[in-house]
């Protein structure tokens, strides 16, 4: 999980190939100029913008080195009541872990897209980091609450993040060879 630093805001991601691709949400990045990554140790790397779906609000970037990477689960194996974990950094506070329930699956919303409903606290902050189920993978990433209600959070399911990811980072890795 890495803290997602710009020159417009904050956010979280999470390193999903060993090579420095990292997923966060493009709200987290939109308009910015300077994006930086920072791991839990704090070593900071630049990041670059790899692509993003405006649409699933999902973007891809890449830092250098090799990291530890986080796998995805397979999104329909989610139950209700399932407990998951919520990783970030809600109003700056690095490399927070936040618990709770999943409590519901397969919200379908106005942009097409699929989604967790939680009861994990979603902050700003926390969009863009991974919400992840018992065994440490990610099931969804963490996006939006519904303002003015406490405990009514959404993660994008890991199965639209993943087909969305790697077909960005298959098309950087082709452009680079």
């Amino acid at each position: 999980v890495v803290s997602v630093q710009t020159n417009v805001g904050l956010g979280s991601g999470a390193i999903v190939r060993k090579n420095g691709y990292v997923v966060t949400n493009h709200h987290v990045i939109k308009g910015a100029t300077v994006i930086r990554a920072v791991k839990w140790n704090k070593d900071a790397f630049s990041a670059r913008l790899v692509g993003v779906d405006v649409n699933a609000d999902v973007a891809v970037l890449k830092i250098s080195g090799s990291h530890k990477e986080l796998w995805f689960a397979d999104a329909r194996a989610i139950r209700v009541g399932e407990k998951v974990i919520a990783l970030g950094n809600p109003g700056g506070l690095d490399f927070t872990v936040t618990e709770g329930i999943v409590s519901a699956t397969n919200r379908l919303l106005p942009n097409g897209i699929n989604y967790i409903q939680t009861d994990v606290p979603i902050n700003p902050g926390n969009s863009g980091g991974p919400l992840v189920d018992k065994n440490g993978r990610i099931i969804g990433l963490n996006n939006f609450k519904i303002a003015g209600f406490e405990g009514i959070g959404f993660a994008i399911e890991s199965n639209v993040v993943e087909d969305i990811s790697d077909e960005i980072i298959a098309a950087d890795e082709a452009a680079q060879s």
